[in-house]
């Protein structure tokens, strides 16, 4: 599989604001008393990179109730969608616990950069073909170390020039003569946790865990996927396919609303989506639940099509991998959605195309899919864009459940929920 090399920008400083810890991740004292350790154990951060919580915002998640009936509920309330202080309470509680899905990497020394929240992270390939996840920030003064993506068989600090291995190790520190109780095994870079399933490097920003190596990837598989694993291995979700491209969206609704209108059972595609509605038997939409992924499934309507082009196939699939990951197979392709928060009205999508290596080479194919694909996210973008407005409105605070095709939308409120109490 190709690997992309386009960078993340998921930078939300202009949009967020948020009290940094002012903690330094070294403390000379408990440092001089140190002996020398591994540079993965020697300085674990002390504090949270929480983005911070409040009482008002905890207030609001209990105004959504997840154990009423799907027949019964009402959705959670627009200040879900709408309050800053929520967005920060989601950073906390949904975004650095568990696995995220942030990029693939293929090759020895080819790295990318991203952050999340006030995490600023760099994922990189070793000359072993090991993966490897850190904080990408200098030990030295804090400056970002790497930027974009591309290969690089070191990290050098574009501030003073520190350089660091693949594997994290300080190599050198510059123009230190003079200085006292200093360990350069004690000054690597802060290691992330990171695993592969399938095609996708999966983060994982937990504070408490700092492994010194890539996790299992048939373990973290189970914990990300729990028992749809097999369903989606078994359905074309593999690292067979050919990478196309890539297309990211800048959408103005929190990106709540995103995953709302991919998980309502194709209840809008009719309506707002009639060429995509063209290709699909909606008839035969179904969803399925599992621990933390909804699978929604529709035979596509290629048989009976006239037309040549054909880039459904006889079967659709929609996995819903909380909180933010989607996956598309249907026909020769498979596409991915990453829904990034760039504030509480602001999201930013990444879709990724992959597709059948037989027809990779088949310009006209691969140009008139995506200028289908293209054609069903500018109808999306205009819903939640317009959904978002609504959920500003005084005029809403919560709404209702098709109960027989928004199954998988209750299912992630319910998710959020949990997460957020705990």
């Amino acid at each position: 599989m190709a690997m992309m090399l386009k960078p993340l920008s998921l930078n939300l400083r202009e949009t967020l604001e948020f009290n940094k810890p002012r903690d330094r991740y070294l403390n000379l004292r408990s440092y001089q008393q140190r002996s020398l350790n591994p540079i993965f154990n020697s300085c674990k951060p002390s504090h949270s990179w929480s983005l911070g919580t409040s009482d008002e915002a905890q207030r609001l998640v209990d105004e959504f109730n997840p154990n009423i009936p799907i027949q019964e509920a009402l959705t959670p309330p627009s200040s879900w969608y709408t309050h800053p202080s929520f967005l920060s309470l989601e950073f906390d509680r949904v975004f650095f616990r568990g696995w995220q899905a942030v990029e693939q990497i293929k090759c020895p020394r080819d790295f990318f950069t991203g952050s999340l929240g006030n995490v600023e992270y760099v994922i990189c390939r070793d000359d072993k073909g090991i993966v490897h996840a850190f904080h990408n920030v200098c030990r030295h003064h804090a400056s970002l170390l790497a930027f974009g993506s591309g290969k690089k068989s070191c990290f050098v600090c574009p501030y003073h020039g520190w350089t660091y291995g693949l594997d994290g190790a300080l190599l050198k520190a510059t123009r230190i003569t003079g200085i006292r109780n200093f360990n350069i095994n004690e000054l690597g870079l802060i290691p992330l946790k990171v695993a592969i399933w399938g095609p996708f490097v999966l983060l994982n920003l937990e504070k408490e865990s700092f492994p010194q190596q890539e996790a299992d990837g048939n373990v973290v598989g189970n914990e990300w996927l729990g028992s749809s694993s097999e369903m989606l291995s078994t359905n074309g979700v593999d690292s067979s396919l050919s990478y196309v491209c890539r297309r990211e969206y800048t959408i103005e609704c929190n990106w709540k609303v995103f995953c709302d209108n991919y998980l309502d059972g194709g209840y809008h595609v009719p309506y707002a989506h009639k060429g995509l509605a063209y290709g699909l038997k909606l008839e035969s939409y179904s969803t399925t639940i599992f621990e933390k992924v909804s699978i929604q499934r529709c035979d596509g309507d290629s048989v009976e099509s006239k037309d040549d082009f054909d880039r459904l196939g006889s079967k659709v699939l929609y996995a819903f991998i909380y909180p933010n990951f989607m996956i598309n197979r249907y026909g020769p392709w498979l596409d991915t959605n990453l829904v990034l928060p760039l504030g509480p009205r602001k999201c930013q999508v990444i879709f990724d195309y992959f597709l059948d290596a037989s027809l990779k080479d088949d310009i006209s194919f691969i140009e008139r899919s995506l200028e289908d694909s293209e054609r069903v996210q500018m109808e999306d973008i205009i819903l939640c864009e317009a959904v978002q407005r609504g959920l500003e409105s005084p005029a809403y605070c919560s709404g209702r459940y098709a109960p027989t095709v928004e199954q998988a939308m209750h299912h992630f409120h319910c998710l959020l929920y949990e997460n957020l109490r705990s």
